[in-house]
């Protein structure tokens, strides 16, 4: 299995549930857990780490010839985004590519900030339901040459908003998250790269397609029979692809056009605020979870602010219109490293 199907595999670990199959878990986990108060931890449905790798050559040769064992065309596909979505990001597109991209010199670092928001779920022995958000930040230091030691810090989960007292209560009673430092050459925080290598490499970035079609081919390619639909994975993918700060404005183009392509995209809102930075948010709404999928652009540059989940109704005590994971990133050049 290739690191990219690997990275598929892993968000399928965290699929989306409606309310009553939640409801139903809750129920049969409390029937089974000890009377003692019991943790649980929603995790984020994208986890902060992405596993990205080299595809093959022949991987890319394939997914322009294929789309799900269809006939793959040159042009464009089935449906599209709306007229004001798509250009908004055909727009983006053509400004991201006049805007350098960061590189680092000998001895610099390419260096990626994040907040990051997750949402996070409690049950308590009496049945109780706690639900609240974790804000963590997040800082990569990338060398100039990336064989050498990239660093990652990592403030770990701290609860910052709540939807009621009881929760705030609850979550404020639980041994707060630490701070770490990861250290690995080449990204490899977790092992050996390629294998287990934690961002998408330079080789891997550049076997995909810059075809704004052909590169929605093999979105799909590798998402098919994944998420809630067609449509929505391979903008999740996007956005997933996006958040990680290190896609170079080639392929930053490709994907906002890949994503004019995409049917039900549409413009969410046209001063969306993430982080205390103002964009135009591009999203799709995935109507069996009740939830939208946004990526938030600046205009101006074309660059990516971030990209986050919003409710579309209610969940449990979190009102329609939270933002139940978001991701805001900025990149600098940073002199040194921790």
């Amino acid at each position: 299995m290739d690191e990219l199907s690997l990275l598929r595999e892993m968000r399928d670990r965290t699929p989306l549930a409606t309310d009553a199959a939640i409801d139903r878990g809750r129920t049969k986990l409390l029937q089974r857990i000890d009377p003692r108060s019991v943790k649980l931890q929603q995790k984020p449905r994208r986890r902060a780490v992405m596993r990205w790798g080299l595809a093959s050559a022949a991987t890319a040769l394939v997914a322009a010839a294929l789309v799900g064992g269809d006939v793959f065309v040159p042009g464009p596909l089935r449906g599209a985004a709306t007229a004001q979505a798509a250009e908004v990001l055909n727009a983006a597109a053509e400004t991201t590519i006049r805007t350098a991209d960061l590189v680092p010199g000998p001895g610099q670092y390419l260096k990626i900030q994040s907040t990051n928001i997750w949402g996070s779920v409690a049950v308590a022995a009496d049945g109780s339901v706690h639900e609240w958000l974790d804000t963590e930040e997040s800082t990569i230091y990338i060398p100039a040459n990336r064989q050498e030691e990239w660093v990652w810090e990592r403030s770990g989960r701290i609860p910052t908003t709540f939807f009621d007292e009881k929760s705030k209560a609850y979550a404020s009673s639980t041994e707060p998250s630490e701070g770490y430092v990861l250290r690995g050459n080449n990204g490899g925080f977790y092992g050996t790269p390629p294998d287990q290598s934690s961002f998408p490499s330079q080789d891997a970035l550049a076997v995909f397609p810059r075809d704004p079609s052909a590169l929605l081919a093999e979105i799909r390619r590798q998402t098919e029979g994944k998420g809630q639909s067609r449509d929505g994975e391979s903008l999740v993918f996007i956005a997933d692809l996006l958040r990680t700060g290190m896609v170079p404005a080639d392929l930053r183009a490709a994907l906002y056009k890949a994503a004019a392509l995409i049917p039900g995209v549409t413009v969410t809102d046209e001063q969306a605020t993430l982080d205390g930075r103002r964009g135009i948010a591009i999203g799709r709404v995935e109507t069996t979870s009740n939830r939208r999928q946004d990526i938030i652009i600046d205009p101006k540059t074309g660059l990516l602010i971030g990209e986050r989940e919003v409710l579309t109704k209610p969940q449990g005590s979190m009102p329609a219109g939270t933002a139940t994971t978001w991701t805001a990133i900025d990149t600098t050049i940073s002199e040194t490293a921790p």
